[in-house]
């Protein structure tokens, strides 16, 4: 989603708006990160686990959570003056999948958030997105009793496309996942640049 209006009187030019989208598997910290970084309060569609999902949902790895989100979280975050990110945290489980095609219509980029101690988890979401031609960083949520990792040896592990932005980050901080928010703002307006140059040469 991009937006911009100017005032024919003025001259000025009012806020752009992006579109990004908050990817990643099961308990990676999607909506905690999309909850950090908003400057409103944030709309979270969350559900407690039931029985049934228990089942189909793989909790390994992150045994205390109690929750799960069965449709979006949304935020706002203004970056610098005149631009705000608009933040859609898409569910991380296999059977809401459905719901990314519409949450991905208008997309500028978006965040893979990554688990090095469930990084498998994250593959689907980087094929998605690979697939579709939308550009996105890879952001490693640096829990504290995980192995660390370099962004070099995620980037290989996961088999990304050389040039796709690996960075490591705390999901809980806001400082931290505003700079993810930066890189891939910044890495998607190059990519989305070049294709431009390409469809006009």
């Amino acid at each position: 989603m991009v937006s911009e209006h100017s005032d024919a009187t003025s001259g000025e030019t009012a806020a752009l708006a992006l579109k990004i989208l908050v990817a990643g598997g099961f308990g990676v910290g999607k909506t905690t990160l999309v909850g950090a970084v908003s400057e409103i309060r944030p709309l979270r569609t969350e559900e407690l686990l039931s029985e049934a999902g228990r089942s189909v949902d793989d909790t390994g790895g992150v045994d205390r959570k109690v929750t799960t989100t069965v449709a979006m979280d949304f935020g706002r975050i203004t970056i610098r003056s005149g631009l705000s990110l608009y933040l859609f945290g898409t569910p991380g489980q296999d059977r809401f999948w459905f719901l990314w095609d519409e949450l991905a219509q208008g997309a500028l980029g978006a965040v893979v958030l990554a688990d090095t101690r469930r990084l498998k988890d994250c593959f689907p979401a980087v094929d998605y997105f690979e697939h579709r031609r939308i550009p996105f960083v890879v952001a490693v949520n640096c829990f504290t009793d995980a192995r660390a990792y370099g962004a070099h040896e995620v980037s290989r592990a996961l088999g990304l496309d050389r040039g796709t932005p690996v960075v490591l980050c705390d999901a809980r901080d806001r400082d931290s996942g505003k700079e993810v928010l930066v890189r891939l703002v910044e890495y998607a307006g190059r990519m989305h640049t070049a294709r431009l140059l390409d469809s006009v040469g």
